[in-house]
């Protein structure tokens, strides 16, 4: 994995994140009183990928595969078992919790929901002005108004929604306020973690077209976690693809969809709906069998082998490698 890891990576200057066998397991305890560990739920497994300053890196793959848990490692949110999260260069890991704290200005997240990330007690300005406070971002309480109210401004909402709470907004607007509190700090990296998969679909198009502006006008790095092929693909420039806790293919978004090479990834393009009836009802369908086994014990091998349609036995035998085909195409597949 590491010598793929310097593969991937290129020039480290071309990198604002570089993760490195990345691994976030969470013990499964037993007992009331003497509480021991009986196992790890292994979430995250020897995950390795780079993200580069100004793209947008789609991460995709089932629920429970380990994408939130990802992003959220990365930001340090949760502490890795093992492994390396490099941002600008500096090892996040090996940091104290203060000397990240000085990290958080420059990497922010966008929540899934944008009911329950909202403190229903706080005014809208509040909730966007609070990173302000905590950053020491303001000199007076004039500058601090006028900068809430250019956030909402640059979000597409009125400088007077202010005082108003979150119940008083529709789920797209909430959203705005979420993108407007990340923005706050003016960071360097966004993780987006399903943004929209709460949202109406025409809401949905209005918030990514809304990501992609301000991605070019703040030269913003996202990490855009999402299950929806369709959206991934119209605002990602490369896409990585994970099963049960391993990343098991990346490569740029047209390579990845035009030329899909591992059997995961093809069996979720091919569930991707085609807007051309004629086309629909002629391709083929490649439906999985069996369910997702528990990343409390996986498969031995290659984690997907059981439910493979091209499975051998030695994909049970050995973990296979995360190399590049070519152009760099990377997929973890021995069929391949």
């Amino acid at each position: 994995m590491a010598d793929n890891s310097v593969q991937q990576n290129g020039s480290s200057q071309e990198n604002l994140v570089e993760v490195q066998n990345l691994k976030m397991y969470f013990p499964v305890m037993s007992g009331v009183i003497f509480q021991h560990k009986v196992a790890d739920i292994k979430a995250v497994d020897d995950v390795s990928f780079n993200i580069r300053r100004g793209e947008t890196l789609g991460l995709v793959g089932e629920s429970g595969c380990g994408k939130t848990t990802t992003g959220r490692a990365i930001l340090q949110l949760y502490r890795p078992t093992a492994g390396g999260v490099l941002f600008e260069g500096q090892d996040l890991t090996k940091m104290t919790n203060s000397q990240v704290r000085t990290f958080r200005r420059r990497m922010q997240m966008i929540f899934q929901d944008p009911y329950s990330s909202l403190n229903p007690r706080q005014t809208c300005g509040s909730i966007i002005g609070e990173p302000l406070i905590v950053h020491k971002m303001t000199k007076s309480k004039n500058e601090y108004r006028e900068q809430v109210a250019e956030l909402l401004s640059v979000v597409g909402l009125s400088a007077h929604m202010a005082s108003r709470f979150p119940h008083e907004f529709s789920g797209g607007q909430r959203q705005r306020i979420g993108v407007a509190r990340a923005l706050a700090v003016r960071p360097s990296l966004i993780v987006c973690d399903e943004p929209v998969s709460a949202l109406d679909v025409s809401i949905q198009a209005q918030v990514i077209n809304l990501l992609e502006e301000l991605q070019e006008q703040f030269n913003l790095t996202y990490l855009f976690i999402a299950h929806d092929l369709s959206v991934v693909r119209h605002i990602s420039d490369r896409i990585a693809v994970m099963y049960l806790g391993k990343m098991v293919e990346m490569a740029d978004r047209n390579e990845l969809y035009e030329n899909p090479l591992h059997p995961y990834t093809k069996a979720l393009l091919s569930a991707v709906p085609i807007p051309d009836p004629v086309i629909e009802a002629t391709r083929e369908r490649l439906i999985l069998t069996g369910d997702v086994p528990s990343p409390l014990n996986p498969p031995p091998g290659c984690v997907f082998h059981t439910r493979c349609p091209i499975a051998i036995d030695e994909c049970s035998e050995g973990i296979p490698e995360f190399r590049n085909m070519g152009n760099e195409h990377y997929v973890a597949c021995i069929r391949v």
